[in-house]
């Protein structure tokens, strides 16, 4: 019965995320818009970023991001606060998380949540063991308990010695109990919460 009541809960929380994404892409078309002429006015590139990531039970999908570094950006996938590979527009777009706006393209078409765990490139989510593998029932999302934690996240690991080894053996790892937690303490209301708090 129990188990019953949270995949009701889970299929709510589905038909609740696209209506609020069709919702969203509609209010926010003409700052959308805006954002997308600034992008394009201050450094040469595509408007968007898309790259696979890993989804609900593993599987890749593409998700799409307004651009925020140079085009021809190369070196470690982890960013840190100051990255010379970020454009002008670009270090407010990521300090603001306007860039995961869109986003919502991805929660539309059911491939994200609106709350969730962030989606990670393969290499991390996907090689998740045992009860951990768990996270991967849930769809990504835009926002999520880590996220809100790490929400400075760029900034920490600018003060690093080594970013990558701080982000794979500190960060991922408070990351993934963070949201087995969400995971086992799902509820509609505490996502509206998340929602709220990710706002203010």
């Amino acid at each position: 019965m129990e188990k019953n009541k949270h995949n009701i809960g889970f299929f709510f929380k589905w038909c609740f995320d696209r209506i609020v994404a069709l919702i969203g892409l509609v209010v926010l078309f003409l700052p959308l818009l805006v954002i997308a002429i600034l992008i394009k006015i201050d450094s040469k590139g595509p408007l968007f970023f898309m790259q696979w990531r890993i989804g609900k039970d593993g599987k890749p999908f593409r998700i799409c991001k307004f651009r925020t570094m140079h085009e021809q950006a190369q070196g470690n996938s982890v960013t840190v606060a100051g990255d010379p590979r970020v454009t002008r527009i670009g270090h407010w777009l990521r300090h603001s998380k306007v860039d995961c706006l869109t986003e919502l393209i991805n929660v539309l078409i059911g491939q994200m949540s609106l709350v969730g765990p962030r989606p990670d490139v393969p290499g991390y989510a996907d090689q998740l063991q045992g009860d951990d593998r768990r996270i991967l029932q849930l769809r990504p999302g835009i926002t999520g308990p880590a996220s809100i934690k790490y929400r400075n996240e760029e900034e920490l690991l600018a003060q690093q010695a080594d970013p990558k080894w701080y982000n794979d053996n500190v960060i991922w790892p408070d990351k993934v109990k963070i949201n087995l937690d969400y995971l086992y303490n799902w509820s509609f209301f505490g996502d509206i919460k998340l929602i709220f708090k990710t706002i203010l």
